[in-house]
């Protein structure tokens, strides 16, 4: 998911460089050691075409760009516009489920991304969840068909809440942060995201520290 405004950061966050590459490609670095397919979902052929003149683009399957549809708010960039955007074009694709991420999450660890993966295997949708039953959206993993038909009505209704995609008819595997990721990403660095241009300084500090 790059589409975002990025309005508190001042830039792209996918494209920012950061010790030598953009952020989107520290992600991409990770998830190309699966044997899965890669999409990114941007907001315009314009940010489609920033990508391409600078990230790694051998890594990537193709784009999705946001859904243009006179119903949907635009120039809000909501991440369930991206989300619906992805889950139509992946079912038309004829894919099964899909890994959701936000590209402001650069340090997300190969062990977290295989764990949701197998754990998922006998359910519609894996979704981390922390102690006070706040739920992690944006790093899940969803069956698109009905993802698809679940963010579709939420958009018709203005029910932008992105854990509203999730049906209570889903077979739901919740992985609690704090039990089990944590015994694979002790610190969580899968979960720091980037929000303001002041975060920079927390990643390099946290890189700083594991190299």
């Amino acid at each position: 998911m790059i589409g975002g405004k990025s309005t508190r950061f001042g830039s792209d966050k996918g494209l920012y460089y950061f010790q030598g590459k953009p952020l989107v490609d520290y992600q991409l670095d990770t998830l190309s050691r699966f044997n899965y397919d890669i999409f990114l979902v941007a907001n315009s052929k314009q940010q489609v075409q920033n990508y391409i003149n600078n990230i790694d683009i051998k890594k990537v399957m193709g784009f999705i760009v946001d859904e243009v549809n006179v119903d949907l708010v635009q120039e809000s960039r909501l991440p369930l516009i991206g989300l619906f955007s992805a889950f139509k074009e992946l079912k038309n694709l004829e894919y099964e489920k899909v890994l959701v991420l936000p590209c402001d999450i650069p340090l997300v660890k190969f062990e977290v991304v295989d764990y949701l993966v197998k754990r998922c295997k006998k359910f519609d949708c894996c979704i981390p969840k922390w102690k006070n039953n706040l739920l992690e959206p944006l790093l899940a993993i969803y069956p698109i068909e009905n993802a698809y038909e679940t963010s579709r009505r939420n958009l018709k209704e203005n029910q932008y809440k992105l854990t509203k995609i999730i049906s209570k008819d889903w077979k739901v595997n919740y992985i609690s942060i704090e039990e089990d990721i944590t015994k694979i990403d002790p610190n969580l660095l899968s979960f720091k995201n980037i929000n303001k241009f002041e975060d920079i300084k927390m990643l390099e500090s946290i890189l700083n520290k594991t190299q």
